[in-house]
């Protein structure tokens, strides 16, 4: 094995991982087993750099009995193996800050995406992530749901330091929403809501669901504004049903920070301020749980939003209290054209100025 490089973008589906496991464990795994234990590992791999060390994260009880320790280390070309040093993720209920962020700098193919990154988030905050197209927000929101890790600077999710903690028990404390979530067509809206449950495209087979369970994805469901829908197929529902069923799904695991990638794109008029009144009554009921949303227009902001955080090239230009945040001249300088920002009932609006 010596001499290859194991790089993030190798571990992205479930072929890839199953290349990985055959070829880190080709004796020791039968080849029948191996579809099996990457079900187990529903969280699938993750690559992630601190100081220069690259770590590779498997999950799955399988994985290290096959490999004759439960906490095993792997080495492979300049990457490593190494979950006997991470930490097992714990979040108290009364956590303040649930997102710091301290001289983040995120280099990726010689290019500088972020720089300089330092803000905070604590529980009950709503935030909106501003910015033109390749500003960085959705590359920070990948570093808030550790899908991405800071190549400079500190990170600490839910109170634990990326680098130091195992990510896939942090990741179920974090809901993450993308137009992008693969979802299988034929399931209904009540069962992609059930599979937040256990972090899987998929049921998982022989897994029994609680009544307590159940209830609970109604519940979402209906606080969605999806009761209606909950036996529907998803190949049936709109571009705004969808997207109000994903974060119905983040929810289930009961997550402490929630994350929305641009939810209203694409949306009319109806199902946008559909999925921003959802969202409205999501936040007054869970009050302890901290939002961002990113999106590039003001008006896709709901009336709840607390915080807001302007990007433009990579740099933070304001970030704080939304009224503070979202003036004309900060506005302006974020998108680099003339914009006028009113507020009516909470809503926020920009025009350009002639």
């Amino acid at each position: 094995m010596a001499g290859n490089t194991i790089r993030a973008m190798e571990f992205q589906d479930i072929v890839r991982r199953r290349r990985m496991v055959r070829q880190f464990a080709p004796q020791a795994v039968p080849h029948n087993s191996i579809d099996r234990i990457l079900a187990n590992a529903v969280r699938g791999p993750s690559v992630g750099f601190s100081q220069g060390q690259a770590f590779l994260v498997l999950t799955g009880d399988d994985l290290p009995r096959f490999w004759g320790q439960r906490r095993a280390g792997l080495t492979c070309g300049r990457a490593r193996y190494d979950q006997a040093n991470m930490a097992i993720a714990t979040v108290p209920d009364d956590l303040d800050i649930v997102f710091q962020a301290a001289s983040v700098d995120l280099v990726r193919d010689s290019q500088l995406l972020l720089d300089q990154v330092s803000f905070a988030i604590r529980a009950g905050e709503h935030w909106a992530f501003l910015g033109p197209n390749g500003a960085g927000k959705s590359t920070l929101l990948q570093i808030m749901a550790t899908y991405a890790y800071p190549s400079r600077g500190h990170v600490d999710v839910l109170g634990h330091r990326l680098g130091r903690v195992d990510v896939f028990s942090l990741r179920p404390w974090i809901g993450l929403v993308s137009a992008h979530h693969r979802v299988d067509s034929h399931r209904t809206v009540r069962e992609v809501v059930l599979t937040g449950l256990t972090g899987t495209i998929q049921l998982v087979p022989r897994r029994e669901t609680s009544a307590a369970e159940l209830s609970r994805a109604d519940a979402l469901i209906g606080l969605m504004g999806l009761t209606g829908r909950a036996d529907a197929p998803w190949q049936v529902l709109s571009q705004g049903e969808r997207g109000r069923a994903l974060i119905a799904r983040a929810l289930t695991a009961r997550p402490r920070l929630l994350l929305l990638d641009e939810p209203a794109a694409g949306l009319d008029v109806a199902g946008r301020e559909q999925l921003l009144a959802s969202l409205d009554d999501l936040r007054l009921r869970e009050p302890g749980l901290a939002t961002v949303l990113v999106t590039h227009h003001l008006e896709e902001l709901p009336a709840s939003t607390t915080h807001a955080l302007l990007l433009r090239g990579g740099r933070i230009l304001a970030a704080g209290a939304i009224g503070d945040v979202l003036t004309t001249d900060k506005a302006s300088a974020c998108f680099g054209h003339p914009v006028a920002v009113s507020r009516l009932a909470g809503r926020w609006a920009a025009m350009s100025v002639r």
